[in-house]
């Protein structure tokens, strides 16, 4: 069964940067120094388990972005990513936020699109990688 936590970085950060590195660095082939960054400490994070596995994360930083959302490879396909996503949209809601932004890459903007959220802008290279900012409005 999966389950889904908000929690703080400090206590869970070697299981969070564990599933970012295997999916951002390992598979997609992003810098290992663009993967960490000084926000981790101020963001609220979410981490998916399956039973006691962490299997996915994401997070949702002060500014009203939600980011760095990856799931592990043999987790994709079972809604692991929509729980995730859900959990910081309603994290956002009870702090009274009217929207929330994220920057997706390219092969994901439909997956957000089912969840309401809308392109802003044009296409530009991040990490290497094709992403569009996207917004979902939350009144």
């Amino acid at each position: 069964m999966i389950r889904i936590e908000l929690t703080h970085f400090s206590p869970l950060e070697p299981s969070i940067l564990q599933i970012r590195f295997e999916v951002f660095v390992a598979e997609q082939g992003v810098d290992p120094s663009l993967e960490v960054d000084g926000r981790d400490p101020e963001c609220v994070h979410a981490i998916a388990y399956d039973e006691d596995k962490p299997i996915g994360t994401g997070r949702l930083l002060p500014d009203g972005h939600i980011g760095r959302m990856a799931v592990l490879k043999e987790h994709r396909s079972k809604g692991v990513g929509q729980k995730i996503l859900l959990k910081l949209v309603e994290a956002a809601r009870e702090k009274g936020w009217k929207q929330v932004e994220l920057s997706s890459q390219i092969q994901a903007v439909a997956f957000y699109e089912r969840f309401g959220f809308q392109r802003l802008g044009d296409v530009y290279v991040e990490a290497g990688i094709d992403h569009v900012d996207m917004r979902l409005d939350l009144e």
